[in-house]
């Protein structure tokens, strides 16, 4: 399956998800297609979803991640004690923890398309954070 392929799939899971936005087109354009899926998933409440769309989404970040390389911990210089500051895409840092500025309710950022830290972290991670939350009171 091509990145198109997948994206297209993304989005029009994530379209048929959310009532107001179902009869929305698809744009033909790679760069508008990658522009509304980012806002998909970043309007995106946290709920179940398929394990068919996890995987879809889990092949197509990482090859959209690979494209733009990975920083290594390891690369880095600490400016204390196993802290590091860095300051670039996080969704490239490979590192055993990001400390996210959320906001008081820790539900993040409801922007789409805003260049905060909330969104540059793919929905599956918010998902996952939530879902334990909401598990563990």
């Amino acid at each position: 399956m091509t990145q198109c392929e997948r994206r297209i799939i993304l989005i029009k899971q994530l379209l048929n998800e959310q009532l107001r936005y179902k009869d929305l087109q698809i744009p033909q354009d790679t760069a508008e297609q990658k522009h509304m899926l980012r806002s998909l998933f970043n309007i995106r409440m946290p709920k179940n979803i398929s394990d068919e769309f996890l995987t879809v989404q889990d092949e197509y970040l990482q090859k959209e991640t690979a494209k733009k390389g990975i920083t290594d911990l390891m690369d880095l210089s600490p400016i204390s004690d196993e802290i590091y500051l860095w300051q670039g895409d996080i969704t490239t840092l490979h590192c055993d923890a990001i400390v996210n500025a959320a906001n008081s309710g820790m539900t993040g950022c409801y922007v789409p398309c805003h260049r905060c830290i909330d969104n540059a972290i793919p929905f599956s991670i918010t998902q996952s954070c939530m879902q334990s939350r909401m598990a563990h009171g």
